[in-house]
């Protein structure tokens, strides 16, 4: 398993270049992709996105939120930004989840670094 950010779907339903993007296209093709729920909504949220781009989405796996996710995940915001690093909430949902699961996230978006040097997050490529 290895799961999605938005960022590098945006960009890959996009047709945009990059090593995230061709990492999107190889998960979809082994089937091995999957999201966390942050992510879903965030690109349900679209109301421009295609019926097309929906029913692709409907059809990843989605990863569950466990037990006491909520209280790691505030936890979790709370050891970043005390670092006074930048700790987005959904960022951080999204981490969580990746973390709990044990799963790396492909993602062009930085702003997961920090959960990658200082907490558990497995990016993919780094």
């Amino acid at each position: 398993m290895i799961a999605l950010d938005t960022s590098s779907l945006v960009a890959f339903f996009h047709g945009a270049e990059g090593i995230d993007v061709d990492g999107v296209d190889s998960a979809l093709e082994q089937k091995c992709a999957v999201l966390s729920p942050i992510v879903v909504t965030e690109l349900l949220s679209d109301p421009k996105l295609s019926s097309k781009v929906i029913s692709l989405i409907e059809r990843i796996p989605t990863l569950p939120t466990t037990s006491g996710f909520w209280v790691r995940s505030g936890l979790l915001r709370s050891r970043i930004l005390r670092r006074g690093l930048k700790a987005r909430l959904a960022d951080t949902l999204i981490a969580q989840t990746c973390i709990d699961h044990h799963v790396e996230l492909i993602t062009r978006d930085s702003d997961f670094e920090h959960f990658a040097k200082y907490e558990k997050l497995r990016l993919w490529g780094a």
